[in-house]
């Protein structure tokens, strides 16, 4: 265990300008943003966000018994405060020195990119334990710590818990951990005062407009990852012209890969089947074919991300290239749903447009010429209403889309749909259906299937909830594949 001395309220004061502790000097052993994981121990930090403002909540967290409160502005209070200019702003750094830096203990990976963040993630902890390396991973899907494996609610925790979680791992004697890096978790300081012995960035598509304005900013807040303070080397895809961007301005040593030809580690030849994606990497002498057990083009850069990284952290190139031959197949990342049908059935987080149209592609690649692509896709509520009719226009590419309801939370269902007929205004509508119903459109879409179909359930992948209004239903979009699959084959069994 890490001897962790907690630190006084008057010296987290000391790292933050400005800043001020009112009333006792108490220890601060931890921390939290949410009123509701309060406890006797944990300082409470008052942060405003889009939606709430965190002082709302401190007479909650007084009730639970907070130790002491962070905020931005002095107020008569019962406990200690640490007044600081921006809650936001502070609490990560302050959440390192709570945590006695755990980040400098470990080697810390840290993945970036519109697609491709969570198959790299996996794909490079596999490489890395076949190297002999314990490993720990956080992201979209869970945050892995140990034996403990715990759902993940952000793929960027907020900051008091991304360094707790380090600091667990440190006690654990981890010593790599990869981490999913969002633009949000970035942008909202979620990552402040952790660093990363390795920055990935996969690739740049329009995606979080409706928070980031513009692709621009977009791009910048992923580039903020790679900082000199923050960052010791950069490992990033050329394949599109913000990689390519962000390899020019970066200040930390760079290494790129891609299909480009001058990327320093170049994808020279893939194909990929319904047993995987086989490619070939070379340049830094690290020359050497690779199989991946995940179907998709797209896999065959996230291989050599985590191909890459693995061995510039001293794993060898057979156990890195055995890593990831040997990486089990990743929830809802192209994962097939076969229980003895005739066609493909696929589930897959894809939810932007280039995703969509690469993963159509892929069905393609798979199945006969004969076969079509049937497609069930829908669009978040309070994301990217821009990008809607461009989504809807991917969805199009398929032989048969059935745009359904995929999470609104509070907008209108139906009023998405509609966004998403938008961009399809110019294309024949035979081939497009609307059924609000998700389950009953998963149904739908695999009632349609003939031998050689392929279809493919998009926008959720892995998750098993999601919010309408103010109600949440429990759906996961591969247990009602599987459900429908199995009433198909009882129907050909009593017509048979």
């Amino acid at each position: 265990m890490q001897d962790r001395r907690p630190p006084l309220m008057s010296e987290l004061s000391a790292i933050i300008a400005s800043s001020f502790v009112v009333g006792e000097d108490v220890p601060i052993g931890d921390l939290t943003l949410d009123s509701r994981e309060v406890t006797p121990e944990r300082m409470f930090c008052a942060t405003k966000g889009a939606r709430f403002d965190g002082m709302q909540f401190i007479q909650e967290a007084i009730a639970r018994g907070a130790s002491s409160l962070m905020v931005s502005q002095a107020f008569e209070s019962p406990l200690p405060l640490l007044v600081v200019p921006s809650v936001r702003h502070a609490v990560g750094r302050i959440s390192d020195l709570v945590f006695n830096s755990p980040s400098s203990l470990l080697d810390l990976v840290g993945i970036t990119g519109t697609n491709g963040k969570t198959t790299t993630s996996y794909l490079m902890d596999s490489a890395l334990q076949m190297g002999g390396h314990k490993t720990g991973l956080i992201g979209t899907i869970e945050s892995r710590v140990g034996d403990s494996h715990r759902p993940s609610i952000y793929t960027t925790p907020e900051a008091p818990d991304l360094h707790r979680v380090l600091a667990e791992m440190v006690d654990l004697r981890v010593g790599i951990v990869a981490m999913e890096v969002s633009s949000h978790g970035i942008d909202q300081h979620r990552i402040d005062g952790a660093h990363f012995k390795l920055g990935i960035f996969t690739n740049l598509t329009a995606e979080h407009l409706d928070y980031h304005g513009t692709i621009e900013q977009y791009f910048y807040a992923k580039s903020l990852l790679f900082e000199p303070e923050r960052c010791d080397l950069a490992l990033v895809c050329i394949d599109d012209e913000w990689g390519r961007r962000l390899s020019y301005l970066t200040k930390v040593p760079v290494l790129t890969y891609g299909f480009s030809e001058d990327a320093d580690l170049v994808i020279v030849d893939f194909e990929t089947g319904f047993s995987g994606t086989r490619l070939h990497v070379k340049g830094l002498g690290l020359d050497r074919a690779l199989e991946v057990p995940i179907i998709g083009s797209c896999n065959a850069a996230n291989a050599a991300a985590a191909y890459l990284g693995a061995t510039q952290l001293g794993v060898s190139q057979e156990d890195a290239a055995q890593g990831i031959a040997r990486t089990p197949g990743v929830e809802g990342r192209f994962q097939r749903i076969d229980l003895g049908q005739d066609f493909l059935v696929v589930v897959d987080y894809a939810h932007t447009p280039d995703s969509i149209r690469a993963l159509i592609r892929t069905a393609r690649d798979l199945i006969p010429s004969n076969g079509r692509v049937i497609l069930v896709a829908g669009a978040r509520g309070r994301r990217d209403r821009m990008k809607r009719p461009e989504l809807g226009r991917a969805a199009a590419s398929a032989d048969l889309a059935i745009l359904t309801t995929d999470n609104p939370g509070d907008e209108d269902p139906a009023q998405i749909v509609r966004q998403l007929l938008a961009g399809t205004v110019d294309i024949a509508r035979r081939h497009i259906e609307v059924e609000l119903d998700r389950r009953v459109a998963i149904h739908l879409a695999i009632e349609e299937a003939g031998p050689d179909d392929a279809v493919l359930i998009v926008g959720r992948g892995h998750e098993r909830s999601f919010r309408v209004g103010e109600v949440r239903l429990e759906l996961d979009d591969r247990q009602a594949a599987s459900e429908a699959i199995l009433s198909v084959l009882a129907k050909e069994g009593v017509s048979s």
